[in-house]
């Protein structure tokens, strides 16, 4: 009734209010963050909600988001004070899961508080109009449910993985239970794609993902009792990428599936551009950015793989010598525990050649990226990542390395905006004459590196499309706001 007569009288919907709760990752973290932005400059009121050591890692938010901390359960062999993935070896994520799991009884508590205000308070204080969830949260849609709240998968891998994966009708139909099933497209998508993928992906997957672990529930499992009580699902992506994928979803999985954009960092892009976000002289971002000023322009390749990504002995041994043998320039930002891994005297004789540089631990990634010393990306290929790099134009090294990586890493091959770096198909493995011919290819001055650059930059003006990137949100918040 309330709705009906606002349409009478053209007044404006009321403000949202939304609660949303990434998985505990810094992959999730941050496009969860900056569509709660986007949300709290329509004027829109946010909660977001994680654990103290996450809340307090993340870096500043509108006055429109609300920073709601849970506390975490203890787990018999987490380690203490582990609140995210980055906080964990691999093996123990799984742990994390369960201790992720103990947040029901607390969210329920704070669901209870935050449905007691009613639709009549303003801002946090009202009832929650939705709740935003991550694939993990199979337990938290029928907490929900009981307060008549409802909830949206929040996708924020890319529109071809969510195609792989699928809903649980369409696996039920089609069961794969073998890593050879996951190499080929799946049987439920009708049209010529890219999304396959290889060998030592797919054994990693079947496990990862397919199958049960310490948690309970397979991921894949999580997803599907998730999406099937979520009544829209929103998708971290546009039409200009995705092309004929998201209507597909949408078919696919027999709900409406509202595209948000591409969500990228555009204030701090706006920042680095125009200097406004200068570091102090002294610090190491400051030196960084002072060798950087001294390469030519476009010649350098940043190499970043993310804070999580599972970096090998070999892995890490064969990038360094593949890059000192590409002879590029090159800045590579390393995470602690891999620096350990770089082969005997690499790092001395990069820095006596004066061509390269090794930064352990957290580097300020789009002020580099935004550097016209740089000229290509190596890369895991994650998301969040390439729309960084979009941005700016960067044509890609791509070296996918979990999930959802090898499947957009194809993808952006066949855009022709980078290459794969070669693998072989049993184990994954390369060698450093694969990282350093990839790395030449891609930086060449000739035809095939300015066809990539070129490419490269289509999706770099797709991005600064602000009007429409814009345009997904205010159509998301529309659909929201029919409810």
């Amino acid at each position: 009734m309330a709705e009906a007569s606002r349409e009478a009288t053209g007044a404006a919907p009321p403000p949202l209010h939304v609660v949303v709760f990434p998985w505990l990752a810094f992959g999730h973290f941050v496009p969860f963050l900056e569509l709660s932005e986007q949300l709290a400059r329509r004027g829109h009121a946010v909660t977001f909600v994680s654990t103290p050591r996450n809340v307090a890692r993340l870096r500043p938010v509108s006055p429109r988001i609300r920073l709601l901390p849970l506390p975490l359960p203890s787990v018999d062999g987490l380690p203490d004070g582990a609140e995210s993935t980055a906080d964990v070896p691999p093996e123990k994520v799984d742990l994390l899961k369960v201790a992720f799991d103990g947040l029901a009884a607390p969210f329920a508590g704070f669901l209870d508080e935050a449905c007691a205000g009613g639709d009549g308070a303003t801002e946090f204080g009202r009832r929650p109009d939705w709740i935003f969830v991550d694939f993990a949260h199979y337990w938290l849609p029928p907490i929900a449910e009981q307060h008549k709240v409802p909830c949206a998968l929040f996708h924020i891998c890319p529109a071809p993985f969510m195609a792989f994966i699928g809903p649980k009708a369409a696996n039920d139909a089609h069961p794969r239970t073998t890593a050879e099933d996951l190499m080929a497209q799946p049987r439920w998508i009708p049209f010529p794609t890219t999304i396959a993928h290889r060998l030592h992906e797919a054994r990693d997957m079947l496990v990862q993902t397919f199958r049960a672990n310490a948690s309970g529930p397979s991921d894949a499992g999580r997803l599907w009792q998730t999406e099937q009580r979520c009544p829209p699902v929103i998708l971290r992506g546009s039409r200009e990428v995705d092309g004929p994928l998201g209507p597909f979803l949408a078919d696919l999985f027999g709900k409406p599936v509202a595209l948000c954009g591409l969500l990228a960092p555009y204030d701090a892009a706006l920042a680095a551009q125009e200097g406004a976000d200068h570091v102090d002289d002294e610090s190491e971002s400051a030196s960084l950015m002072r060798w950087l000023d001294e390469q030519p322009a476009r010649s350098v390749i940043y190499v970043a793989f993310g804070s999580e990504a599972p970096l090998t002995g070999h892995h890490v041994r064969e990038l360094a010598l593949g890059l000192e043998l590409a002879g590029a320039r090159f800045l590579w930002a390393l995470r602690g525990p891999s620096a350990a891994l770089l082969p005997d005297g690499f790092e001395e004789r990069v820095a006596v050649s004066g061509r390269g540089v090794v930064r352990v631990g957290w580097v300020p990634q789009v002020r580099i990226l935004a550097h016209g010393a740089v000229g290509a990306f190596l890369t895991h290929a994650g998301l969040s990542s390439l729309a960084e790099s979009f941005l700016f134009g960067h044509p890609l090294v791509m070296l996918p390395l979990f999930l959802d990586q090898g499947v957009t890493a194809r993808g952006m091959a066949a855009r022709g905006v980078g290459l794969e770096v070669p693998r072989g198909e049993g184990d994954g493995s390369f060698g450093r004459d694969d990282v350093a011919a990839t790395v030449r290819r891609v930086m060449a001055e000739g035809e095939e590196g300015r066809a990539f650059a070129r490419n490269a930059g289509e999706l770099q003006a797709v991005l600064w499309d602000r009007a429409k990137q814009d345009e997904y949100v205010d159509e998301l918040v529309e659909h929201l706001q029919r409810r």
